[in-house]
């Protein structure tokens, strides 16, 4: 895929407004123009992907927010993607949309999508990225729950280092992100498995448990271990 560069890790920004806002010193600020920040700052950061996904906006202001997203990161090699709204994605000119693991099949938007057009599914399991693969409409597949994360409520199954190394061997030649609960410290296991880079939340977050001082910091430390040789087992 175009947006990936060869022997280069994929990071992969996920929003999420509420979260963001609870972790900035930003009050009065809407929420919208810390995401606008946030983005601007990956950008910047060089992070390949940033999937926007805030399923509590209305369709016209998600619209208006992916736009904005789009100007922040304009002549930056970051792709601004779009979670399940396939529809807002191609109105507003994204470069791609993120499929749920139980949303409609990725060929159909493939049908009507540009060339160049990224589409991207969540799986949560092995076998599951065996299909995806199959299907061939896909550019890359995000693998998870891997590790405990805040996103998910205490007790949620989480996959680990063996369930990813499963689900990276099935998905093969297709890129498999890592994501819930990631951190800078189990990168290298991470990529140990063979997985192209890392999704997440709160590892890009100010303020979160193993997020570095700054959005570039963070993306300095995975691409410290993503972007070298590594053995897969």
């Amino acid at each position: 895929m175009s947006a990936f560069r060869t022997g280069r890790g994929i990071l992969c920004l996920v929003t999420h407004g509420q979260r963001l806002a609870a972790r900035t010193d930003c009050s009065g600020k809407r929420v919208e123009d810390l995401l606008v920040r946030q983005v601007s700052e990956a950008a910047s950061a060089e992070v390949d992907l940033v999937q926007i996904r805030e399923p509590d906006l209305e369709p016209r202001h998600l619209y208006r927010l992916v736009e904005r997203c789009l100007d922040a990161a304009a002549g930056r090699a970051t792709r601004i993607l779009v979670n399940d709204r396939a529809d807002v994605a191609l109105s507003a000119g994204a470069h791609g949309v993120h499929l749920r693991a139980d949303s409609y099949a990725a060929d159909r938007v493939r049908a009507i999508a540009p060339s160049g057009f990224i589409v991207g599914r969540s799986v949560h399991d092995p076998d599951v990225a065996a299909a995806a693969v199959a299907g061939g409409a896909l550019d890359y597949i995000i693998f998870g729950t891997v590790f405990a994360s805040a996103s998910k409520a205490a007790g949620h199954r989480t996959a680990g280092i063996q369930g990813l190394a499963a689900a990276v061997a099935a998905a093969r030649p297709l890129p498999v992100l890592a994501i819930g609960g990631v951190s800078t410290r189990s990168a290298p296991a991470i990529r140990a498995t063979g997985a192209a880079g890392v999704a997440a939340i709160g590892l890009f977050l100010p303020g979160e448990v193993d997020a570095e001082p700054t959005l570039a910091d963070t993306v300095h430390r995975l691409r410290s271990a993503f972007d070298t040789p590594a053995n897969v087992s």
